[in-house]
Formats: C-alpha cells, structure tokens, sequence
C-alpha cells in the first residue's frame, strides 16, 4: 500500500510564528479555509471534506483509473466512489462557469499508475 510508504507527518503545518513547523489545528485549517473561501467570494457554506470529493469527482472526469482513485483516496472498496460518481453524473448537464469545465493543473500529473 503506498500510504505504509510514505513519511508519517502533518499534511499542513504553521509556516509562521512560534509554533512554526508544528502541525495546523483542525480548527486552524477550517478558519483558514472559511477565510479563503469568503475571499473568493463564496457564499455557500461546505466542509473541508467536500474538498476531497471534489478531488475525486475531478480525477474520475480526468479518465483517472477508479483504482487510482480508490487508492488515492484510501476507500476499502469502490462503492463510496461509484456512489460519488453516479451523483456527478446527474448533474453533469447543468451549465457551469467556462472556469469550472477544466481543470487547471491535471488530475494525473505525477502520478505513477501500477496496477
């Protein structure tokens, strides 16, 4: 499994002041987050998770390997995704900001598919 090889640590961590280095607080992350988003103008409420649905829902347009996607993610099976999946495809005929059809750095870049 690629997450047993990776290096254990905080994914975000304080870049400036005394706690410097130290690993973010979820509250932290969820402020910065709210900051972000009221900044870009966003008005609708959401969860930090919906960032990983997001991801997901980007990378299964992208052609991504649902493997890949599973393993990325670390779902046990591929139903969470499929489940995903079918709800996007509803809405995929809905009409979008022209930003929001491309994505703008690729799902698959950099990464290694062995499967």
């Amino acid at each position: 499994m690629i997450r047993a090889t990776l290096p254990v640590g905080a994914v975000f961590c304080v870049l400036r002041g005394p706690t410097r280095g130290r690993p973010c607080s979820p509250a932290g992350i969820r402020a910065q987050l709210r900051n972000a988003a009221r900044e870009a103008g966003v008005r609708r409420r959401f969860a930090p998770h919906q960032l990983r649905h997001a991801h997901a829902v980007e990378m299964s347009r992208e052609g991504v390997p649902l493997v890949v996607i599973q393993r990325q993610l670390g779902h046990a099976d591929l139903g969470d995704h499929i489940r995903l999946s079918a709800r996007d495809r509803q809405h995929r005929d809905h009409p979008r900001h022209p930003r929001t059809t491309r994505a703008m750095i690729p799902a698959i870049s950099g990464l290694t598919v062995t499967c």
